[in-house]
């Protein structure tokens, strides 16, 4: 059902005939609505707002909520409920402690400015809707330009108006606005020949405008991060964020007079807003609200005199997850003859719940409950007695959090994609690897002149300042150098033959190693372990309670491990995924899966901390589940430990978790059915034999931190079952990050005092052990109450557990400590954050180390205190701000988090991998690494019987050779008069030469018109070398030259087949019947020896299309 369908049932509420009839009488009413709970007001006010439109008494709804989390969240379900365009969010301008605003919060209030001055110049009768505008007292007293100011400094543009670029310009600037390459933030504009990009403050996305000469040919909105126009509009507002002149006044001034009021407590709002006003009038607001009509949703009025209309609604009931208490109350209410409703974003959670709902009726030999799915959801669920209507919320029910997504996103995400952007592109002095030559220097993009012909080369440095220069269409040969923790490589030397005996050596090892897990996997099939049952009620009811949405990630990963331990051959699975991606919540479901079905599970962690992590982890999410969760640590006595083990013998534990202890002669188990092993490359070797005796014929589920490489994840399928997950939980809160100075001690004080007072914890991380006494000295002169503890790396093993374990048993309130807490410590009732000399992390760190927080339902925050923002260096500043915009984690990030990518390498090939990519980079790895694997998928195809799993080509046709290179001296590129931004252009060479098919080359050839304007001829022939290269390695042709009009074809020489092959015989059959033009030619070195390899030489060809078409003539196309 669609939500709508649900508001259209509100719509015929009785007690809305009253609330029309009282609002529609003359003069001003003040109205009280008693009984109206939870979303049941979203949906009474915009039924509401829907009739005073429908009856051409459209007012403009000004609704201010006690404070801005109540905001939101009503103008969250407004926006679902209503058409998104109807309903705004009037936030605070929220001005950063360093400097500047926040570009979100100045979007929203310019957008309501103006949609206000829009609606005051609306002449009187018209039947155009009028806004809703939710806001609290805080964003109601901060100042905002005078209406006369702000319209005068609106430039207004529309489709068919005549304007020049030039005089649009001028303009902009005057607004203040900056001219830049690419627009990314708000108060920015670009100009591409008869293109202009601008993001107004009026709108929460940015517009590109075609001019056609002096003619505004169109008007179209454009996404952020691909640069891509989406919707055609007709017109758009340039507003300026500094489009006050120095007479300020307040909101109220902007409302026209017959604006209706709404509010929970008008005296509240009032005394919030007089408590935070400044410069202005205080009693402005009591004479707006005493001289409009106003509503009051609660249970007494502010007015002496007013109206009440009473609503019979109920919030929707706690049910602690119980699903025999839900089911109950749902019979009682059917059985009243309510209508009931599940709202869920999501259908599988509705699904779920029926599948709760069959079982709970299949034990109880009843009907099971029947309900309405509803596709949206809202923040709370109600029971509206008078309408008989039961709406609930899935995460209510389930106990979830759920998340609000704001409009103004983009304009916090903007900056945040340009940071990575700019992190991620070519800078001169950038170590970069060439696959030929080796690590070089990159020295920028040079012009060269070839025969009256100009080109763009990239210039290369190495050892003895040797240089080389790289074809634009040879990219794909050269990658940014991605080597170990940063670390600055060895530049190689040309002609000496050291790079390519390297790169032998790193192949001939990845196959060593990777032929014994074949082999291993080989063994496992033979096997025959325990098949596990299909899931059950208790199965999908743990499931459905998880505290957040499963990302597809997740739930695919879930699924193939059902599907492993359902089957006869013993699972081996490994399971990959950044912190706070959902790993562990599925190894606990696969190990209640384990233990409902009779079998005890093996939990294997490296230290004791985390043996206790994961014990009271796994001990609440099974808290109502008749599941016994145990652990052996060296915190328990000998007595206990030797009760836990009889007990274990007995079978009367079901999952006991420890660590290498648990591989010891002394625990005997009933009946093992399942090992989950975390982070498996932290044991030593004795450990790991002792877990292949177990790994036999018990399912193994292996659990790691650290990404592993995708081309990694690939290569390997066929050696071990891989699960990766790479994205977030969506409803996770946000981390809201703050940069700070260490002067701002109040800030810290009252970050402190605020995780205390909701009885949370809180880290503070600094990475010079000398300096965690003196913060802890300045922790108790702030606050002097709070509990510390000190942890770091250098204390004895056991003080630094024991440390541990006493923070996380709630001993001490912060825990002082180095970036120990970055991997392993887990803990969710810690949700403030202080990282002392923040400029000095790497991104992925400091995401690593914010990502220790907000695991919960609760809000989380992050501190990075930094020096003054003027004493930072250009790339420390980038990184800040990437952080500080980017609140959540996400796909964002996995640019940024390469560097992992490579701490997390050798994970599955071993660590004596990561030497070899701090001597190769990590992109010539992976392609060593997809190499080494084929051919060894060519060695072993007769031993492939087994089962292994290849991974499949792109196309089913044979490809000769995997790379073709060309030389050539015709004029190919993007002209600078095209793209003006160099490195934009390197960025658009390199993804150029990476694509891989020809629907992506047409999506990126349309991605460029849009952006740039039609191609010119040089940039159409750069297209095609792509296609060129392709049909070469279709064909077996490893070099192309085009010189002079005359093409030549060098062929492989690494497959003899090729020779008897047929694509080579259709090559000879073209160039003999072609003679005049075509012939075939010997090769010869330098003394004029022949080299035993052919080529052939073709005249004439004057273009890169021309040598298109005549290889594809060659296939017979």
């Amino acid at each position: 059902m669609q939500i709508n369908e649900l508001q259209q049932l509100f719509g015929m509420h009785p007690e809305l005939d009253v609330l029309t009839q009282e609002l529609s009488k003359k003069g001003n009413k003040h109205l009280l609505l008693k009984g109206l709970h939870a979303s049941a007001k979203a949906f009474i006010l915009n039924a509401l707002v829907s009739r005073l439109h429908t009856h051409n008494k459209g007012n403009v709804c000004f609704i201010v909520l006690d404070n801005a989390d109540d905001a939101q969240y009503l103008y969250a379900d407004l926006r679902t409920l209503s058409n998104e365009s109807e309903v705004y969010y009037f936030p605070t301008l929220h001005r950063r402690r360093q400097g500047g605003i926040d570009e979100a919060m100045a979007v929203q209030r310019t957008e309501v400015l103006t949609t206000l001055l829009g609606t005051r110049k609306q002449e009187s009768g018209s039947r155009i809707h009028k806004p809703i505008i939710v806001t609290y007292p805080e964003a109601l007293a901060e100042s905002v330009p005078q209406p006369d100011s702000l319209q005068g400094k609106t430039i207004t543009l529309s489709v068919g108006e005549e304007i020049a670029i030039s005089q649009l310009i001028e303009m902009l600037l005057e607004l203040h606005f900056q001219r830049v390459d690419f627009v990314y933030e708000p108060g920015q504009f670009a100009v591409r020949g008869g293109i202009v990009d601008i993001y107004s403050y009026a709108h929460d996305i940015p517009f590109r405008i075609d001019f056609f000469g002096d003619e505004i040919d169109s008007i179209r909105e454009f996404e952020l991060e691909t640069q891509l126009s989406q919707n055609k509009v007709d017109r758009m507002d340039i507003v300026s964020a500094n489009s006050n002149d120095g007479t300020e006044t307040l909101i109220i001034d902007y409302l026209p007079q017959n604006t209706l009021w709404i509010s929970n407590d008008f005296s509240l709002v009032r005394y919030k807003y007089e408590g935070t006003i400044t410069n202005q009038d205080t009693t402005l607001l009591t004479k707006a609200i005493e001289q409009s009509a106003t509503i009051e949703i609660g249970n007494k009025s502010t007015f002496n005199q007013y109206d009440t209309i009473t609503f019979d609604t109920l919030p929707q009931p706690t049910f602690n997850k119980h699903f025999d208490l839900l089911t109950d109350d749902l019979n009682e209410r059917i059985k009243e003859g309510y209508r009931i409703y599940i709202l869920a974003e999501q259908v599988k959670q509705t699904d779920r719940l029926k599948s709760i709902f069959e079982d709970i009726a299949h034990n109880q030999n009843t009907t099971p409950i029947s309900f309405t799915a509803v596709n949206s959801t809202l923040h709370e669920g109600f029971i509206d007695r008078g309408a008989k209507i039961c709406c609930y919320t899935d995460h209510q029910i389930f106990e979830r959090y759920h998340r609000v997504t704001m409009r103004s996103e983009n304009a916090r995400r903007g900056k945040a994609i340009m940071t990575l952007k700019e992190i991620n592109q070519l800078q001169v002095g950038d170590y970069v690897v060439h696959v030929d030559h080796g690590i070089g220097q990159f020295a920028g993009l040079v012009t060269t002149h070839f025969n009256g012909r100009s080109q763009e080369t990239i210039k290369l440095v190495y050892r003895n300042n040797d240089t080389i220069f790289v074809s634009i269409h040879n990219l794909h040969r050269i990658a940014k150098y991605k080597g170990k923790d940063g670390s600055t490589p060895t530049i190689s030397r040309l002609g000496s033959g050291a790079w390519e005996r390297m790169k032998e050596r790193t192949k001939d090892k990845v196959k060593e190693i990777a032929r014994d897990l074949i082999q291993l996997y080989a063994t496992r099939k033979q096997q025959a372990g325990f098949a596990f049952s299909p899931d059950g009620y208790m199965q999908h009811e743990l499931e459905a309670s998880f505290l957040y949405e499963d990302t597809p990630d997740q739930a695919k990963a879930t699924l193939d491990i059902k599907h492993d331990m359902e089957s006869k051959m013993p699972m081996d699975r490994l399971v990959c995924g950044d912190v706070g991606f959902g790993k562990t919540e599925v190894a606990m479901r696969a190990a209640f899966k384990a233990a409902t079905d009779g079998k005890q599970v093996a939990v294997l962690v490296p230290t004791t901390v985390l043996a206790l992590q994961h014990y009271n982890t796994f001990k609440e999410r099974f808290r109502d589940f008749p599941v016994r969760v145990e652990y052996i640590s060296r915190g328990k006595t000998a007595k206990q430990v030797k009760e836990l083990l009889a007990d274990l013998k007995d079978g009367k534990i079901d999952i006991l978790i420890g660590t290498h202890k648990l591989v010891g002669k002394q625990v005997a188990w009933k009946d093992l059915g399942l090992l989950i092993i975390d982070e498996e490359q932290k044991f030593g070797v004795a450990v790991k034999e002792k877990l292949k005796a177990l790994r036999t014929n018990v399912d193994v589920l292996t659990l790691t931190a650290t990404p592993i490489p995708r081309t990694l994840q690939f290569s390997l399928l066929g050696a071990r079952d891989l699960s990766v997950i790479t994205t977030p939980p969506p409803n996770r809160y946000p981390v809201q990050t703050e940069l700070i100075t260490l002067d701002d001690e109040d800030i810290i004080k009252e970050a402190i005092q605020l995780e205390m007072q909701r009885n949370g914890q809180i880290y503070v991380v600094c990475n010079r052990i000398e300096m965690l006494p003196r913060i802890e000295q300045r922790i108790h002169r702030l606050y002097p109450e709070a509990r510390t503890i000190i942890a770091h790396g250098q204390m004895p093993q056991g003080e630094m557990e024991k440390a541990l374990e006493d923070f996380i048993n709630y001993d001490y309130d912060i825990l002082i400590s180095t970036t120990i807490i970055e991997s392993g410590v887990d803990i969710s009732n810690v949700n403030t954050i202080i990282i002392h000399s923040a400029q000095h992390y790497g991104l992925s760190d400091l995401h690593q180390l914010r990502g220790r927080v907000g695991r919960s339902n609760r809000k989380a925050y992050c501190y990075l205190i930094t020096p003054d923002r003027e004493l930072l260096t250009s790339d420390a500043r980038r990184r800040l701000d990437a952080l500080t915009t980017f609140a959540e984690l996400g796909a964002g990030f996995q640019l940024a988090m390469q560097d992992l990518d490579i701490r997390g390498a050798g994970n599955m090939l071993g660590s004596e991998q990561s030497g070899f990519i701090a001597d190769l980079g990590y992109d010539t790895y992976q392609r060593i690494l997809n190499e080494a694997m084929q051919e060894l998928k060519d060695e072993l195809q007769l031993d492939l019987s087994f089962g292994i799993e290849q991974t499949t080509r792109q196309s089913d046709e044979k490809l000769w050779c995997n790379d073709s290179q060309l030389e050539s001296d015709l004029s190919l590129g993007f002209p600078s008069t095209y793209i003006e931004n160099i490195a934009e252009r390197i960025s658009l060479y390199r993804e150029l030469d990476s694509l891989t098919n020809e629907d992506a080359l047409l999506e990126y050839q349309k991605r460029l018109i849009d952006r740039f304007g039609q191609l010119p001829e040089e940039a159409e022939q750069l297209l095609n070398v792509v296609r060129l290269r392709w049909l070469c390695c279709k064909l077996g042709i490893e070099k192309v030259i085009l010189k002079q009009e005359r093409l030549s074809l060098y062929f492989t020489t690494k497959s003899e087949k090729y020779w008897q092959s047929d694509t080579f015989g259709k090559i000879i059959e073209f160039i003999y019947s072609r003679s005049q033009r075509c012939r075939m030619v010997e090769d010869k070195d330098r003394q004029g020896k022949p080299t035993g390899k052919r080529y052939a030489v073709i005249q004439q060809v004057k273009t890169i299309t021309g040598a298109l078409t005549i290889l594809s003539k060659m296939r017979g196309e």
